[in-house]
């Protein structure tokens, strides 16, 4: 092979490469984004959950079982999840080893989340789940400097020394536990959105299931994960949305997005792509009317960012573990 044919082969390898591994460097793009991310299924290619149940719970038939009557109507999804929980019998580190070992974090997510750092993208996880789990994931898998930087809005939980009892503390008196629009609604209330200049944020959401749809609803733009529930749901009720495989496609499209904002709009006023109904200052129409706006790394678990068109005061709780 001639010199030639290897460097033209060495650019090939390179450019693909680049394709594949988007920089996680600054944009230099003004215009300001906020990430939200469901964890199971999205984050990580499992469920926790259901590692969890399938191992030292009700095993995987009487799982099955459960989210089959969940979807007949039978029994709401906060019914079964007390007795999925209800049924395990393992201390929290033990627990913990089978998630070590079961869980496989999506192959680009670590790429993405060095992304949003270096721009300055707060990156907050919406789930379903139980924080205490899903924050000693975040250490293990992440680190706990980088995991520290992640907003966790999800359950808290009561978990004894013996791991006899694992119960959820509910976010909200709900059917659903913790809703995550209404979630949405509290952290809007919590967030103190003060900027002089009236900059408008572009709300970014990722999810893979159906459960996601209500948070989904207040985005700017909406990931799907290819060939599951979400993506599916947006098919069949043409909801737009961006189908991906990997946290590199979405890096790859938010990059995209945000250099053609840059061009159009250079950060100022609404994002050149924007949903409506994604906050309530869109509705302004004066400079001097929109609310001020500041939006900062997350630096507390109690807080997110988003803007519903109603809000309702939050009831604070914090993370609960028994001796």
């Amino acid at each position: 092979m001639s010199l030639n044919s290897i460097s033209r082969s060495a650019e090939q390898g390179q450019h693909l490469a680049s394709e594949q591994q988007p920089a996680t460097s600054n944009m230099g793009t003004a215009r300001k984004i906020v990430c939200f991310s469901d964890f199971d299924g999205t984050i990580f290619m499992q469920d926790t959950g259901h590692i969890l149940f399938n191992a030292f719970g009700c095993g995987k038939e009487q799982r099955e079982l459960l989210e089959t009557q969940m979807k007949n109507g039978e029994k709401t999804f906060r019914d079964i999840s007390e007795e999925l929980w209800g049924s395990l019998d393992v201390p929290f580190e033990d627990g913990f080893k089978a998630l070590e070992d079961g869980l496989v974090m999506d192959k680009d997510f670590k790429q993405f989340h060095e992304f949003c750092r270096n721009n300055n993208i707060p990156f907050n996880v919406i789930s379903a789940g139980l924080k205490p789990v899903l924050r000693r994931v975040l250490d293990h898998f992440l680190g706990e400097e980088k995991s520290a930087g992640i907003d966790i809005v999800a359950n808290d939980a009561v978990i004894d020394s013996r791991g006899s009892e694992w119960r959820p503390i509910w976010r909200h008196d709900t059917p659903l536990g913790h809703d995550k629009a209404l979630s949405i609604d509290e952290y809007k209330t919590q967030a103190k959105l003060e900027s002089e200049d009236g900059t408008i944020p572009m709300v970014v959401f990722i999810g893979d299931g159906i459960s996601d749809l209500a948070a989904a609803g207040q985005s700017d733009v909406l990931f799907a994960r290819r060939g599951l529930a979400l993506e599916k749901h947006c098919i069949d009720n043409k909801i737009e949305h961006i189908p991906y495989d990997s946290f590199s496609d979405i890096q790859r499209e938010i990059m995209r997005i945000a250099k053609i904002d840059q061009e159009k709009t250079k950060g100022q006023g609404l994002p050149a792509k924007f949903n409506p109904r994604a906050n309530m200052w869109r509705r302004v129409s004066s400079k001097t009317a929109v609310p001020a706006f500041r939006a900062m790394t997350p630096q507390t678990e109690e807080r997110a960012f988003l803007w519903p068109e109603t809000f309702t005061r939050p009831g604070m709780r914090s993370v609960k573990t028994s001796a």
